[in-house]
């Protein structure tokens, strides 16, 4: 006789509630005081070798510009390439653009280890050095590795606790998200975004330490800290948000999003490098004519606890600082934030949800009046009374060079005006939306990271 399968409940009711707790242990976990992880941080970078030295081109180990496309490509033909792309969108300000991008097809891990100390969460974050962060060293989650990485395509050493995200049966999953990266510099690419708790012990590496939710919470207030992979994973956790109403339904916000993805034809062609128009390239730069968005550039890295100590790579590097905002009010007592519906070059599937404003202020300087980005200069003139959240946070250091935004909270008008392409979501509708893939962009998943660690409350 065929034994009857056992049914489990449909979700873990209990989940959100252990975040909560460990959100509310602020100051000290089970191995640091929260004061003290930039001293331990300091030591971590003091006991390896990092270095990051610009090169030109020609002194790249192992990449060359290919004669047919020009395209950027490493010999193995693994790791990705710089191409070009050719966007043409029926509406928006900008209408048709070409630039380089990244084609990075395959799928990258980025997982956070969970595990109860004394009835509290923890996770296992990792200090890691990106050759495009502006201090190097970051905490990172458990694991962060390309599929070149863990499979060790580079030859290098094994990925530490890559076991506990890709063997079956070694932890219980809590989120397992395929999430974007930046739409604007990457090509359709995708992590695999993967919160797994364990009850096992764990050796505990030199390089890695477990926080409680609040210490990093604490953490993600403070300048270039927490990097960008750790802040998608956590953004991807089952927060509680003590909301049962909003502005729209769950039903009608998804019918909303549907409708944007919808009204626009976006047409999006790979296209050789050597033929991106309005870009020109010298012996240590691919960049634009004007002087504008970004460049390509080329370093020599050295890295004593990495997987592989010493490699050389392109880099984008951006020609200032971006801002990403959300714009915050409460209706009816209920906290709600203005999203917008995105269209980048390089997503899926043609719009993600973004904050209210995300741009590189410079690229737009030029325009005056209503040829600016809606809620820029409400973001850029706001004062202190009206910042509920700031932070500086570098954008992802594997890939870009000193890319970082200025991340914001800002309070509105309780009768903002909100034009076609964005609308006011609750963050628990945020957050639901998030354990989905490609509907929310990585820059409003960092907002909500620190709305799901409580380094914010609207």
């Amino acid at each position: 006789m065929t034994r009857a399968a056992s049914l489990r409940p449909r979700e873990d009711i209990g989940l959100p509630g252990r975040l909560t707790r460990s959100a509310a242990e602020r100051d000290a976990g089970v191995q640091l005081r929260t004061e003290d992880v930039a001293k331990w941080l300091a030591q971590r970078a003091r006991a390896h070798r990092f270095a990051v030295e610009r090169i030109p081109f020609d002194q790249l180990d192992g990449w060359f510009f290919q004669e047919t496309t020009g395209n950027l490509v490493h010999r193995s033909g693994r790791f990705f390439t710089v191409e070009g792309l050719h966007a043409r969108v029926d509406g928006g300000q900008v209408r048709e653009w070409r630039q380089p991008i990244i084609k990075q097809p395959e799928v990258g891990i980025l997982g956070i280890l969970a595990k109860e100390f004394d009835g509290v969460l923890h996770f296992l974050m990792q200090a890691k050095m990106e050759p495009g962060n502006r201090n190097l060293l970051q905490l990172s989650p458990t694991v962060q590795a390309t599929r070149s990485n863990y499979t060790k395509v580079h030859r290098g050493a094994d990925v530490k606790y890559i076991d506990h995200f890709t063997a079956p049966g070694c932890g219980r999953v809590l989120a397992d998200v395929l999430q974007s990266e930046h739409g604007s510099w990457f090509f359709r690419k995708s992590n695999r975004n993967m919160l797994v708790e364990t009850t096992d012990d764990v050796p505990l590496d030199p390089d890695f330490c477990w926080l409680t939710l609040g210490q990093i919470g604490e953490l993600l207030r403070r300048d270039n800290v927490v990097n960008m992979d750790a802040r998608t994973v956590l953004a991807c956790a089952p927060a509680v948000y003590p909301e049962s109403e909003a502005l729209h339904s769950d039903t009608e916000l998804l019918s909303w999003f549907t409708g944007e993805r919808s009204r626009y034809e976006v047409r999006i062609e790979r296209i050789p490098l050597a033929q991106v128009a309005g870009w020109q390239r010298n012996a240590w730069a691919i960049e634009h004519e004007d002087g504008r968005y970004f460049r390509v550039v080329a370093v020599e890295v050295e890295a004593g606890n990495r997987e592989v100590s010493g490699w050389s790579q392109p880099l984008f590097e951006p020609v200032e600082r971006g801002v990403a905002a959300f714009l915050t009010r409460r209706i009816d007592g209920v906290p709600h934030v203005l999203a917008h519906a995105r269209v980048e070059g390089g997503f899926l599937d043609t719009v993600e949800l973004g904050p209210t404003v995300q741009y590189a202020p410079g690229n737009y300087a030029h325009l005056t009046g209503a040829d600016r980005p809606p809620f820029l200069d409400w973001v850029l003139t706001a004062g202190p009374d009206r910042i509920r959240y700031e932070a500086v946070h570098s954008e992802e250091g594997g890939r870009f060079l000193h890319a970082e935004s200025r991340y914001l909270v800002v309070d509105a008008d309780d009768e903002v005006a909100v034009p076609p392409g964005y609308r006011w979501v609750t963050p628990g509708q945020l957050n639901s939306l998030a354990r989905h893939g490609h509907y929310v962009n990585v820059q409003a998943r960092t907002l909500l990271a620190c709305l799901n660690a409580q380094a914010v409350s609207c």
